[in-house]
């Protein structure tokens, strides 16, 4: 006997519609399996059931598919201007970057300690990490910086007692010859011996400044000899 064909409306009988709807939907999730794998077909399918339960069957994300479903009808009804389009898309955009800006404002928010009512103990976790993070480079930084600062200070004091040694040994030679007269004089008088060995200590030391400083004249610029006055 082959299979009769029923009349197609609601089941009375309240566990005949139940098993009914059991094959049924099962044929059904069977079929849309069979097409998407068959036809290579995106399908999202979604079933309620009389007591409110929920079926549903999606190759893909069925959210996606949805929203997929939403643009092509909405695409299909309202066909926007060039006009029209970039203003959605720029509505879009702005909209993204709103989130975003909540988003840091929240977070600069948390590291300077405000609004961790909502926090739970994992985000404590990450903040408190970010905020050590941010305190060990703060403190690399100011250290590489006080070190090169320390540096350029010595240089600058290095190179200024050269230019001061230099100028001195250049501009009052004069001076010298004179103050060497003057001592030897001194070293004629009588009692003046101690006094003339600490006054030919101190110019051996300077004498000796200033030959260093002959083997650098080459780093500074020698002042014309023409261009010399003295008064």
């Amino acid at each position: 006997m082959g299979r009769g064909k029923i009349e197609i409306k609601r089941i009375e009988n309240n566990t005949n519609r139940q098993v009914t709807f059991c094959k049924r939907r099962n044929g059904l999730l069977k079929k849309a399996y069979e097409l998407s794998v068959l036809c290579d077909a995106e399908i999202a399918l979604i079933v309620f059931s009389s007591r409110g339960r929920v079926y549903e069957y999606s190759n893909n994300n069925i959210k996606g598919t949805i929203d997929r479903y939403k643009k092509a009808t909405s695409d299909a009804s309202n066909i926007c201007t060039p006009q029209e389009l970039n203003a959605q898309f720029y509505q879009q955009e702005s909209k993204k970057l709103r989130q975003q800006i909540h988003m840091l404002q929240n977070s600069n928010r948390h590291l300077v300690g405000e609004g961790l009512g909502s926090s739970n103990v994992r985000e404590l976790k990450q903040l408190e990490s970010r905020l050590e993070r941010g305190i060990s480079k703060i403190r690399s930084k100011k250290h590489d910086l006080i070190i090169a600062e320390t540096e350029n200070l010595q240089k600058r004091e290095v190179h200024l007692e050269q230019e001061n040694a230099f100028l001195r040994a250049k501009l009052f030679p004069f001076e010298q010859i004179a103050e060497n007269e003057r001592l030897q004089q001194l070293s004629m008088m009588p009692g003046a011996g101690q006094e003339y060995h600490a006054i030919q200590h101190y110019l051996a030391r300077n004498m000796l400044q200033l030959n260093v400083m002959e083997g650098v004249q080459a780093s500074y610029p020698v002042p014309d000899k023409k261009t010399l006055h003295l008064d």
